[in-house]
């Protein structure tokens, strides 16, 4: 089942929330609608903590959840690798779990 929710790296503006272009840029990830579309069940994406932006400090969307600051699960069991992180040691997404912290 899909699930619309509102554009974690815009806000729900619809906007580029770093107006990079111009201050009326339209956001990459819900193309200017403010929603986004997420297959359910979903969660709170761990890698960038719900904000749908990349936590390694570039102004690009999440690498895991790709801007929309939720991902679907099929599983709540806690990945051995990174111990539910989601990242690895060198703060990229794990390579076990793709960055969901969950296998």
């Amino acid at each position: 089942m899909i699930k619309t929710i509102t554009c974690a790296f815009c806000n729900g503006t619809g906007k580029d929330p770093f107006e990079l272009l111009s201050p009326i840029s339209h956001c990459l990830v819900c193309n200017a609608t403010g929603k986004v579309e997420v297959e359910q069940p979903l969660r709170i994406c761990i890698f960038c903590g719900g904000t749908g932006k990349n936590p390694l400090g570039s102004r690009i969307p999440c690498i895991v959840c790709g801007g929309k600051g939720n991902i679907h699960y099929k599983s709540n069991t806690k990945c051995t690798q990174c111990k539910g992180t989601g990242k690895s040691s060198d703060g990229l997404p794990c390579t076990r779990c793709g960055g969901k912290g969950i296998n």
